[in-house]
Protein backbone atom coordinates (compact mmCIF):
# COMPACT_ATOMS: atom_id res chain seq x y z
CA UNK A 1 0.00 0.00 0.00
CA UNK A 2 1.42 3.35 -0.89
CA UNK A 3 0.96 6.95 -0.56
CA UNK A 4 1.84 10.03 -2.61
CA UNK A 5 1.90 13.40 -0.67
CA UNK A 6 1.24 16.62 -3.10
CA UNK A 7 1.57 20.04 -1.22
CA UNK A 8 0.73 22.93 -3.27
CA UNK A 9 1.39 26.90 -2.89
CA UNK A 10 4.04 28.70 -4.27
CA UNK A 11 5.64 29.60 -1.27
CA UNK A 12 7.47 26.41 -1.00
CA UNK A 13 8.43 26.51 -4.67
CA UNK A 14 9.90 29.80 -3.81
CA UNK A 15 11.85 28.87 -0.51
CA UNK A 16 9.45 31.17 1.11
CA UNK A 17 8.88 27.90 3.81
CA UNK A 18 10.32 24.56 4.57
CA UNK A 19 7.83 21.61 3.71
CA UNK A 20 7.15 20.31 7.54
CA UNK A 21 4.01 18.99 6.45
CA UNK A 22 5.71 16.12 4.17
CA UNK A 23 7.97 15.06 6.61
CA UNK A 24 5.67 15.14 9.29
CA UNK A 25 2.90 13.04 7.03
CA UNK A 26 5.66 10.51 6.03
CA UNK A 27 6.54 9.58 9.71
CA UNK A 28 3.02 9.17 10.53
CA UNK A 29 2.06 7.08 7.56
CA UNK A 30 5.54 5.04 7.74
CA UNK A 31 4.76 4.04 11.37
CA UNK A 32 1.04 2.80 10.76
CA UNK A 33 2.50 0.35 7.66
CA UNK A 34 1.97 2.90 4.41
CA UNK A 35 5.03 3.95 2.42
CA UNK A 36 4.88 7.29 0.88
CA UNK A 37 5.79 6.16 -3.35
CA UNK A 38 6.45 10.37 -4.08
CA UNK A 39 6.17 13.72 -2.71
CA UNK A 40 5.48 16.30 -5.23
CA UNK A 41 5.30 20.35 -4.84
CA UNK A 42 2.93 22.15 -7.50
CA UNK A 43 2.27 26.08 -8.23
CA UNK A 44 -1.48 27.05 -7.05
CA UNK A 45 -2.04 26.70 -10.73
CA UNK A 46 -5.38 24.91 -11.73
CA UNK A 47 -3.66 22.55 -14.75
CA UNK A 48 -0.45 22.28 -12.68
CA UNK A 49 -2.72 20.27 -9.78
CA UNK A 50 -4.62 19.07 -11.81
CA UNK A 51 -1.38 17.20 -13.69
CA UNK A 52 -0.11 16.17 -10.36
CA UNK A 53 -3.23 14.56 -8.50
CA UNK A 54 -3.59 12.40 -12.64
CA UNK A 55 -0.29 11.00 -11.98
CA UNK A 56 -0.54 10.88 -8.33
CA UNK A 57 -3.41 8.56 -9.04
CA UNK A 58 -1.39 6.36 -11.70
CA UNK A 59 1.26 5.91 -8.58
CA UNK A 60 -0.35 5.43 -5.50
CA UNK A 61 -3.53 4.02 -3.31
CA UNK A 62 -3.50 7.02 -1.16
CA UNK A 63 -3.07 10.70 -2.28
CA UNK A 64 -2.68 13.27 0.32
CA UNK A 65 -3.03 16.93 -0.74
CA UNK A 66 -2.16 19.85 1.88
CA UNK A 67 -2.57 23.83 0.97
CA UNK A 68 -4.42 25.41 -1.15
CA UNK A 69 -7.58 26.00 1.09
CA UNK A 70 -7.90 29.15 2.19
CA UNK A 71 -10.26 32.03 1.47
CA UNK A 72 -8.80 34.01 -1.18
CA UNK A 73 -8.87 34.14 -4.58
CA UNK A 74 -5.48 32.37 -5.40
CA UNK A 75 -6.07 29.09 -3.05
CA UNK A 76 -8.10 27.20 -6.10
CA UNK A 77 -8.02 23.59 -4.80
CA UNK A 78 -11.67 23.43 -4.07
CA UNK A 79 -12.13 24.29 -7.37
CA UNK A 80 -9.79 22.50 -8.80
CA UNK A 81 -10.90 19.19 -6.86
CA UNK A 82 -14.20 19.72 -8.16
CA UNK A 83 -13.10 19.51 -12.03
CA UNK A 84 -11.16 16.73 -10.66
CA UNK A 85 -14.18 14.94 -9.37
CA UNK A 86 -16.89 16.77 -12.22
CA UNK A 87 -18.29 17.92 -8.90
CA UNK A 88 -19.65 21.15 -7.66
CA UNK A 89 -19.47 23.03 -4.46
CA UNK A 90 -22.57 23.27 -2.06
CA UNK A 91 -22.86 24.51 1.57
CA UNK A 92 -22.26 22.57 4.14
CA UNK A 93 -23.89 23.60 7.70
CA UNK A 94 -21.98 21.83 9.76
CA UNK A 95 -18.82 23.64 8.78
CA UNK A 96 -20.63 26.83 8.58
CA UNK A 97 -21.54 26.86 12.06
CA UNK A 98 -17.77 25.61 12.79
CA UNK A 99 -16.52 28.86 10.65
CA UNK A 100 -19.38 31.06 12.58
CA UNK A 101 -18.56 29.57 16.19
CA UNK A 102 -14.49 30.12 15.48
CA UNK A 103 -15.28 33.73 14.70
CA UNK A 104 -17.49 34.72 17.77
CA UNK A 105 -15.12 32.81 20.36
CA UNK A 106 -11.44 33.64 18.71
CA UNK A 107 -11.02 36.08 16.65
CA UNK A 108 -11.87 39.66 17.02
CA UNK A 109 -12.41 40.54 13.30
CA UNK A 110 -15.45 40.24 11.73
CA UNK A 111 -16.94 37.54 9.55
CA UNK A 112 -16.96 38.16 6.21
CA UNK A 113 -18.63 36.10 3.36
CA UNK A 114 -15.19 35.10 2.36
CA UNK A 115 -14.56 33.16 5.58
CA UNK A 116 -18.51 32.15 5.22
CA UNK A 117 -17.26 30.66 1.86
CA UNK A 118 -15.06 27.90 3.46
CA UNK A 119 -18.50 26.32 4.02
CA UNK A 120 -18.56 25.62 0.29
CA UNK A 121 -17.28 22.26 -0.35
CA UNK A 122 -16.95 19.58 -3.26
CA UNK A 123 -20.90 17.73 -2.50
CA UNK A 124 -19.04 14.72 -3.14
CA UNK A 125 -16.50 14.53 -0.23
CA UNK A 126 -16.84 13.69 3.15
CA UNK A 127 -15.79 16.37 5.53
CA UNK A 128 -13.03 16.17 8.18
CA UNK A 129 -14.07 18.72 10.93
CA UNK A 130 -10.92 20.72 11.01
CA UNK A 131 -11.08 21.90 15.10
CA UNK A 132 -8.04 24.43 15.14
CA UNK A 133 -9.36 26.66 11.38
CA UNK A 134 -11.73 27.34 9.16
CA UNK A 135 -10.73 25.12 6.47
CA UNK A 136 -12.54 21.34 6.67
CA UNK A 137 -10.56 18.26 5.52
CA UNK A 138 -12.16 16.19 2.65
CA UNK A 139 -11.97 12.70 1.62
CA UNK A 140 -12.74 11.35 -1.93
CA UNK A 141 -12.85 8.27 -3.03
CA UNK A 142 -12.48 6.79 -6.54
CA UNK A 143 -11.85 3.93 -8.26
CA UNK A 144 -10.64 2.46 -4.74
CA UNK A 145 -8.04 5.06 -4.57
CA UNK A 146 -8.44 7.52 -1.78
CA UNK A 147 -7.64 11.27 -2.00
CA UNK A 148 -7.08 13.57 1.31
CA UNK A 149 -7.22 17.52 0.80
CA UNK A 150 -6.20 19.06 3.86
CA UNK A 151 -5.22 22.95 5.18
CA UNK A 152 -1.29 23.68 4.69
CA UNK A 153 -1.22 25.17 8.17
CA UNK A 154 1.02 22.55 10.29
CA UNK A 155 -0.93 21.99 13.43
CA UNK A 156 -4.54 21.80 11.27
CA UNK A 157 -3.22 19.54 9.28
CA UNK A 158 -1.10 17.17 11.91
CA UNK A 159 -4.61 17.61 13.74
CA UNK A 160 -6.33 15.93 11.07
CA UNK A 161 -3.60 12.92 10.13
CA UNK A 162 -3.56 11.72 13.63
CA UNK A 163 -7.66 12.09 14.43
CA UNK A 164 -9.26 11.29 11.40
CA UNK A 165 -6.94 10.73 8.38
CA UNK A 166 -4.74 7.87 9.89
CA UNK A 167 -7.96 5.79 12.08
CA UNK A 168 -10.17 5.97 8.61
CA UNK A 169 -7.19 4.53 6.46
CA UNK A 170 -6.73 1.76 9.11
CA UNK A 171 -10.41 0.79 9.30
CA UNK A 172 -10.47 0.53 5.53
CA UNK A 173 -7.10 -0.81 4.34
CA UNK A 174 -5.16 -3.98 5.50
CA UNK A 175 -1.27 -2.59 6.00
CA UNK A 176 2.18 -4.02 6.42
CA UNK A 177 4.13 -3.95 9.88
CA UNK A 178 6.87 -1.67 9.11
CA UNK A 179 9.90 -1.42 11.63
CA UNK A 180 12.83 0.38 11.96
CA UNK A 181 15.98 0.36 14.46
CA UNK A 182 18.28 3.66 13.90
CA UNK A 183 21.26 3.14 15.74
CA UNK A 184 23.38 6.75 16.73
CA UNK A 185 27.05 6.60 15.73
CA UNK A 186 29.81 9.26 16.66
CA UNK A 187 32.85 9.98 16.06
CA UNK A 188 33.39 7.78 12.73
CA UNK A 189 33.08 8.49 9.12
CA UNK A 190 30.55 6.68 6.86
CA UNK A 191 32.76 5.16 5.11
CA UNK A 192 34.88 3.80 8.03
CA UNK A 193 31.80 1.95 9.48
CA UNK A 194 30.58 0.65 6.00
CA UNK A 195 34.35 -1.43 6.03
CA UNK A 196 33.49 -2.53 9.92
CA UNK A 197 30.33 -3.67 8.95
CA UNK A 198 30.37 -5.29 5.77
CA UNK A 199 30.24 -9.32 6.83
CA UNK A 200 27.46 -8.04 9.03
CA UNK A 201 25.67 -6.43 5.64
CA UNK A 202 26.04 -8.84 3.61
CA UNK A 203 24.54 -11.71 5.85
CA UNK A 204 21.56 -10.01 6.37
CA UNK A 205 17.99 -11.10 5.17
CA UNK A 206 16.72 -9.99 1.92
CA UNK A 207 13.42 -8.02 4.23
CA UNK A 208 16.13 -6.42 6.32
CA UNK A 209 17.48 -3.20 4.90
CA UNK A 210 20.49 -0.80 5.88
CA UNK A 211 20.74 2.49 5.36
CA UNK A 212 23.72 4.94 6.38
CA UNK A 213 22.55 8.41 7.07
CA UNK A 214 25.78 10.40 8.06
CA UNK A 215 25.26 14.35 9.24
CA UNK A 216 28.50 16.07 10.07
CA UNK A 217 30.37 13.89 12.97
CA UNK A 218 26.99 11.83 13.24
CA UNK A 219 25.97 8.76 11.06
CA UNK A 220 22.84 6.86 11.92
CA UNK A 221 22.49 3.06 10.77
CA UNK A 222 18.91 2.95 10.28
CA UNK A 223 17.83 -1.00 9.80
CA UNK A 224 14.19 -1.17 7.95
CA UNK A 225 11.53 -4.47 7.31
CA UNK A 226 7.97 -4.31 5.94
CA UNK A 227 6.28 -7.51 6.19
CA UNK A 228 2.83 -9.19 6.97
CA UNK A 229 4.33 -11.19 10.23
CA UNK A 230 4.85 -8.22 13.06
CA UNK A 231 6.64 -11.09 15.30
CA UNK A 232 8.92 -12.38 12.91
CA UNK A 233 9.88 -9.27 11.95
CA UNK A 234 10.00 -7.87 15.76
CA UNK A 235 12.88 -10.78 16.77
CA UNK A 236 14.89 -11.04 13.14
CA UNK A 237 15.48 -7.17 13.46
CA UNK A 238 16.61 -7.52 17.60
CA UNK A 239 18.71 -10.19 16.51
CA UNK A 240 20.28 -8.03 13.90
CA UNK A 241 21.20 -5.73 16.19
CA UNK A 242 22.25 -7.59 18.65
CA UNK A 243 24.93 -8.67 15.74
CA UNK A 244 25.88 -5.62 14.60
CA UNK A 245 26.16 -3.93 17.78
CA UNK A 246 29.43 -5.43 18.94
CA UNK A 247 30.78 -4.24 15.44
CA UNK A 248 30.04 -0.41 16.40
CA UNK A 249 29.84 -0.72 20.71
CA UNK A 250 32.92 2.33 20.69
CA UNK A 251 31.12 4.83 18.96
CA UNK A 252 27.57 3.41 19.38
CA UNK A 253 25.54 6.26 21.81
CA UNK A 254 21.92 4.89 21.66
CA UNK A 255 18.96 4.54 19.40
CA UNK A 256 17.23 6.87 17.68
CA UNK A 257 14.02 5.47 18.66
CA UNK A 258 14.46 6.04 22.29
CA UNK A 259 15.91 9.71 22.47
CA UNK A 260 18.22 12.30 20.44
CA UNK A 261 21.85 11.95 21.88
CA UNK A 262 21.20 15.30 23.66
CA UNK A 263 17.68 14.03 25.32
CA UNK A 264 19.88 10.63 25.83
CA UNK A 265 22.81 13.06 27.61
CA UNK A 266 19.89 14.94 29.72
CA UNK A 267 18.73 11.83 30.66
CA UNK A 268 22.11 10.58 31.88
CA UNK A 269 22.98 14.17 33.83
CA UNK A 270 19.98 14.02 35.31
CA UNK A 271 19.87 10.32 36.89
CA UNK A 272 23.31 11.16 38.24
CA UNK A 273 22.73 14.48 39.65
CA UNK A 274 24.82 16.22 37.40
CA UNK A 275 24.35 20.44 36.21
CA UNK A 276 26.23 21.44 33.17
CA UNK A 277 26.88 24.79 31.72
CA UNK A 278 28.21 26.18 28.44
CA UNK A 279 30.35 28.78 27.03
CA UNK A 280 30.12 29.10 23.18
CA UNK A 281 32.13 31.51 20.68
CA UNK A 282 32.25 29.99 17.09
CA UNK A 283 29.29 27.80 17.63
CA UNK A 284 26.93 31.14 18.50
CA UNK A 285 24.62 29.35 20.85
CA UNK A 286 23.96 26.14 18.88
CA UNK A 287 25.21 23.81 21.51
CA UNK A 288 22.50 25.75 24.17
CA UNK A 289 19.42 25.23 21.40
CA UNK A 290 20.22 21.86 21.28
CA UNK A 291 19.80 21.37 24.75
CA UNK A 292 16.99 23.23 25.61
CA UNK A 293 14.77 21.59 22.38
CA UNK A 294 14.26 18.84 24.91
CA UNK A 295 12.00 19.00 27.87
CA UNK A 296 13.22 18.33 31.41
CA UNK A 297 16.60 20.15 30.55
CA UNK A 298 16.41 22.71 33.31
CA UNK A 299 17.01 19.64 35.56
CA UNK A 300 20.44 19.62 35.09
CA UNK A 301 21.51 22.55 31.91
CA UNK A 302 22.25 25.73 34.20
CA UNK A 303 22.79 28.43 31.67
CA UNK A 304 25.12 29.29 28.80
CA UNK A 305 26.97 32.39 27.75
CA UNK A 306 27.97 32.88 24.24
CA UNK A 307 30.61 35.23 24.03
CA UNK A 308 31.34 35.98 20.44
CA UNK A 309 33.36 38.85 20.77
CA UNK A 310 36.81 38.61 22.39
CA UNK A 311 35.79 41.21 25.24
CA UNK A 312 33.47 39.18 26.00
CA UNK A 313 35.60 36.32 27.12
CA UNK A 314 37.20 38.51 29.06
CA UNK A 315 34.26 40.73 31.34
CA UNK A 316 31.87 37.96 31.20
CA UNK A 317 34.08 34.66 31.76
CA UNK A 318 37.30 36.10 33.36
CA UNK A 319 39.11 34.70 30.45
CA UNK A 320 42.90 37.12 30.97
CA UNK A 321 43.27 39.42 28.41
CA UNK A 322 47.11 38.60 28.86
CA UNK A 323 46.13 34.77 27.90
CA UNK A 324 44.42 36.13 24.70
CA UNK A 325 47.28 37.79 23.85
CA UNK A 326 49.72 35.28 24.58
CA UNK A 327 48.03 32.39 22.56
CA UNK A 328 45.28 33.98 20.70
CA UNK A 329 41.54 34.08 21.23
CA UNK A 330 41.46 30.58 19.61
CA UNK A 331 43.47 28.29 21.03
CA UNK A 332 43.39 25.47 23.95
CA UNK A 333 44.34 27.53 26.35
CA UNK A 334 41.69 29.93 25.76
CA UNK A 335 39.17 27.58 25.51
CA UNK A 336 39.72 25.92 28.58
CA UNK A 337 39.75 29.18 30.27
CA UNK A 338 36.51 29.55 28.62
CA UNK A 339 35.10 25.97 30.32
CA UNK A 340 36.47 26.95 33.75
CA UNK A 341 34.64 30.33 34.02
CA UNK A 342 31.57 29.84 33.08
CA UNK A 343 31.76 26.57 35.47
CA UNK A 344 32.45 28.70 38.34
CA UNK A 345 29.94 30.92 36.82
CA UNK A 346 26.88 29.07 37.19
CA UNK A 347 28.47 26.78 40.06
CA UNK A 348 27.72 23.68 38.03
CA UNK A 349 29.54 20.04 37.86
CA UNK A 350 30.68 20.17 33.98
CA UNK A 351 31.28 22.47 31.25
CA UNK A 352 31.88 23.02 27.80
CA UNK A 353 33.22 25.59 25.44
CA UNK A 354 34.12 26.22 22.18
CA UNK A 355 36.01 28.70 20.32
CA UNK A 356 37.30 28.72 16.76
CA UNK A 357 37.24 30.32 13.56
CA UNK A 358 34.40 28.90 11.50
CA UNK A 359 34.99 31.22 8.52
CA UNK A 360 34.99 33.04 5.88
CA UNK A 361 37.43 35.14 7.48
CA UNK A 362 40.23 34.94 10.19
CA UNK A 363 38.43 37.32 12.65
CA UNK A 364 40.45 38.38 15.60
CA UNK A 365 42.64 35.41 15.70
CA UNK A 366 45.70 33.33 13.07
CA UNK A 367 43.63 29.97 12.78
CA UNK A 368 43.09 28.80 9.67
CA UNK A 369 39.38 28.58 8.63
CA UNK A 370 37.94 25.63 9.94
CA UNK A 371 39.80 24.96 13.14
CA UNK A 372 38.20 24.92 16.75
CA UNK A 373 38.74 24.29 20.01
CA UNK A 374 36.34 22.18 22.63
CA UNK A 375 37.12 22.29 26.18
CA UNK A 376 35.30 19.81 29.06
CA UNK A 377 36.18 21.35 32.41
CA UNK A 378 35.21 19.58 35.82
CA UNK A 379 35.77 19.48 39.62
CA UNK A 380 38.95 18.15 39.60
CA UNK A 381 39.91 18.84 35.87
CA UNK A 382 39.92 21.08 32.20
CA UNK A 383 40.75 19.47 29.42
CA UNK A 384 40.72 20.19 25.38
CA UNK A 385 41.08 18.71 21.46
CA UNK A 386 41.75 20.73 18.46
CA UNK A 387 39.68 20.14 15.30
CA UNK A 388 39.75 21.36 11.38
CA UNK A 389 35.92 21.07 10.32
CA UNK A 390 36.84 22.03 6.72
CA UNK A 391 35.80 25.60 5.50
CA UNK A 392 32.45 26.28 5.14
CA UNK A 393 30.66 28.24 7.90
CA UNK A 394 27.99 25.79 8.38
CA UNK A 395 29.42 22.37 8.76
CA UNK A 396 32.24 23.81 11.03
CA UNK A 397 29.31 25.16 13.22
CA UNK A 398 27.27 21.77 13.01
CA UNK A 399 30.53 19.32 13.11
CA UNK A 400 31.54 21.56 16.49
CA UNK A 401 28.45 21.20 17.80
CA UNK A 402 28.04 17.53 17.65
CA UNK A 403 31.76 17.11 18.31
CA UNK A 404 31.10 18.62 22.32
CA UNK A 405 28.22 16.36 23.03
CA UNK A 406 30.34 13.31 21.72
CA UNK A 407 33.30 14.52 23.86
CA UNK A 408 30.76 15.19 26.71
CA UNK A 409 28.83 12.14 27.04
CA UNK A 410 31.92 10.12 26.92
CA UNK A 411 33.21 12.06 29.87
CA UNK A 412 30.02 11.75 31.67
CA UNK A 413 29.41 7.77 30.89
CA UNK A 414 32.92 7.27 33.18
CA UNK A 415 31.22 8.10 36.40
Amino acid sequence: MTAEIITIGDEILIGQIIDTNSAFIGKAFNKVGISIYQITSVQDEKDHILKALKEAESNADIIIITGGLGPTKDDITKHTLCDYFEDELVENKDVLEHVEMLFSKYISTPISDLNRQQALVPSKAEILMNQYGTAPGMWFEKDEKVFVSMPGVPYEMKALITNDVIPRLQAKFKFPFILHRTLLTYGLGESAIANRIESFESNLPPYIKLAYLPNLGRVRLRLSSKHVDRKMVEEEMQRQVNLLLPHVEDIFVGFEEDSSLEAIIGKLMTEKGLSLAVAESCTGGSIAQAITANAGASKYFIGSVVSYATASKVELLNVSQELIDKHSVVSKEVAEAMAVGVMKLYNTDYAISTTGNAGPSKGDADAEVGTVYIALASKDKVRSEVFNFGNHREKVIKKATNKAFEILQKEILKK
